[in-house]
């Protein structure tokens, strides 16, 4: 029973760090964890801008933050991670309009969903999970280090354990697996963490990437009937998306992490990640691809 509930995960953290005069922005805000990280974060003082595809969910979220948290400092914006017109879009309005941007949280993602191409032609889960946010991420890395100290937080997953990168292969045009296309998205999310952190030694910007725990979301919407049967079973172990937002907020204030960068987390924690996510060479060539792919020098 212990193991079961180590796998899905279930510590409490709580603190009364401050967030008055910082401003974050939380990707797939509209939903699931991100909204509840969103919550969390406004009851703290922080202006948050939650970037949705779905205006009208988004809205619909904006007045669910606000009456939460008390705080009327809450706006959505329109960003689409599968298609990088939007996040290009959404990013010159930030740059625009905000002098400081001192928490960004990747928190959106696709999860198992058939084979499908974002705008760009990257595969679905790759395109929106990895590359979406490692552009997004870049075009607001200046105003970031502006605003420091500041901290970069990729929501992974501990499916990163059954990946690989497919360097050859990223879009899994060859042959598509949905679980191993997730897991791979996954990873790319811990190696991007690690390489952001040794690119950003010294300018104050910290980064960090996490396991949320099983949690029961709107991810599960493209699981089968057998799959779905199964996660249903193991429901009393796994988070609600206020618990499984915990290490998101952890990692955003906890002030003792403040020197800490690079790092995988899960249970409001430091954790243990795959051997595969500590490869800093794989993490480079995986680098290198993203920057070609996207067709942007990021040294």
């Amino acid at each position: 029973m212990q193991a079961i509930r180590n796998f899905f995960g279930r510590t409490s953290w709580s603190s009364a760090e401050r967030l008055d005069d910082k401003t974050v922005v939380i990707t797939g805000a509209n939903t699931g964890i991100g909204k509840e990280t969103a919550i969390d974060l406004a009851k703290r003082g922080a202006k948050v801008i939650m970037a949705c595809r779905d205006m009208e969910r988004a809205q619909a979220a904006v007045k669910e933050v606000v009456e939460s948290s008390g705080n009327e400092n809450i706006v959505c914006m329109k960003l689409d991670l599968s298609d990088s017109k939007s996040i290009r879009e959404f990013a010159e309005a930030i740059n625009k309009a905000e002098p400081k941007l001192n928490i960004l949280i990747n928190n959106a993602g696709v999860m198992v969903c058939p084979y499908g191409k974002t705008a760009d032609g990257f595969e679905m889960q790759i395109g929106v999970n990895h590359m979406g946010h490692f552009l997004l991420t870049h075009l607001l890395i200046d105003l970031i280090k502006r605003s420091a100290p500041a901290r970069i937080i990729n929501v992974s997953s501990m499916a990163h354990s059954w990946g690989s990168i497919n360097l050859e292969d990223i879009n899994s045009e060859k042959s598509y697996d949905k679980k191993a296309a997730y897991s791979q998205s996954k990873l790319a999310n811990i190696l991007f963490t690690r390489s952001l952190a040794k690119r950003l030694e010294g300018t104050g910007v910290t980064t960090y990437s996490l396991h949320p725990g099983v949690v029961q979301t709107d991810l599960w919407r493209h699981l089968n009937g057998l799959q779905q049967a199964v996660m249903k079973m193991v429901s009393p172990f796994t988070k609600s998306s206020a618990q499984g937002a915990q290490t998101s907020i952890y990692c955003a204030v906890e002030p003792s992490l403040e020197k800490e960068s690079g790092g995988y987390y899960s249970d409001c924690a430091p954790a243990e990640c795959s051997a595969a996510g500590k490869d800093d060479n794989v993490a480079q060539k995986l680098w290198e691809l993203s920057c070609q792919l996207l067709s942007i020098t990021w040294e």
